[in-house]
């Protein structure tokens, strides 16, 4: 079975060499060691050294060579807007007062559909709206998703972290 030992983080991967893409929801962008099967039907082993979250976009590097694509995956989800900034700013703080997974964009906040969390915003005064949207959430302080962007792993790990 052909394995896939190494992420390099989107645009830094020579698109030439793309064998598959896999489709995955943001859940399933969190692996280390899974079999996945392509979109295009390329059957290969997930086998990295600890595990990574996988942004749409990245390459997943072929032990054999080439590469397959990771692309985000469509979900139900709930958009969050507020009248101004003031607004989104106090709808964030409360999101996050709640530990929810949330998607922080420019204009709007996106998180999974909660009606208990739907109706306090409501009560806040923020636009809601159900969407289907690829899910990127923020990874916290300390979470996974704020790990370096050029952080590789695979044959450059033990040289980074000897």
């Amino acid at each position: 079975m052909r394995r896939a030992i190494d992420v390099v983080r989107a645009g830094r991967w020579p698109v030439a060499e793309k064998a598959d893409t896999v489709t995955l929801l943001f859940d399933d962008r969190y692996r280390r060691r899974l079999r996945m099967l392509g979109d295009n039907g390329l059957d290969f082993l997930l086998d990295l050294v600890e595990p990574v979250v996988l942004h749409s976009g990245d390459g997943l590097r072929l032990e054999e060579g080439g590469y397959v694509e990771v692309a985000a995956a469509l979900e139900d989800l709930i958009e969050i807007r507020g009248r101004d900034a003031a607004s989104f700013a106090r709808l964030a703080w409360h999101l996050g007062n709640r530990h929810l997974p949330a998607q922080i964009d420019a204009d709007r906040i996106l998180i999974r559909d909660d009606h208990v969390i739907v109706d306090m915003l409501k009560g806040l005064g923020a636009e809601v709206k159900k969407v289907r949207v690829p899910f990127d959430p923020e990874g916290g302080a300390y979470g996974q998703h704020n790990h370096d962007p050029d952080h590789r792993h695979g044959a450059l790990h033990a040289e980074r972290h000897g």
